[in-house]
């Protein structure tokens, strides 16, 4: 891992926190639809929590809160994006766990400075009715 932030003493992104109503469901969604691994679990119901790791190092927190309210779109999140290396098969494993897909896998071009970057996306709702983007394409 590339410690390249000498303001924070290596930098780099760790992890994505969510507060969850349904954490068995949430948890299962995380390991067996996006295959997620467990790092680490702790407490007991109803409030636990863990820690997922997404593939190469940076993980996402659940925590269990079965009072939390539905998600809006007026929250301070925007949505989690989840790099793939193939956005319409990883958009098929979510319809295939039957999560809604609001945006289908397309081809987009982000205008930007010195180019332009070609990408592949698609965005669907998660079990807390987060929204979750899938990000496929060559840049790091």
């Amino acid at each position: 891992m590339a410690k390249t932030n000498s303001i924070l003493g290596g930098g780099g992104f760790h992890h994505v926190a969510l507060r969850v109503r349904d954490f068995d469901k949430s948890l299962q969604f995380y390991t067996e639809t996006l295959g997620c691994t467990i790092k680490t679990l702790w407490k007991t119901a109803p409030d636990r929590g863990c820690l997922l790791d997404t593939g190469d190092g940076n993980y996402m927190e659940l925590f269990e809160r079965v009072t939390q309210p539905p998600v809006t779109e007026e929250g301070t999140m925007l949505h989690i994006a989840f790099r793939t290396t193939d956005a319409k098969a990883a958009t098929e494993r979510v319809r295939a766990a039957g999560y809604p897909i609001t945006i289908e896998p397309k081809a987009i071009v982000i205008p930007g400075e010195p180019l332009p970057v070609p990408v592949t996306i698609a965005f669907f709702t998660g079990p807390d009715g987060e929204v979750i983007e899938f990000f496929e394409n060559d840049v790091t």
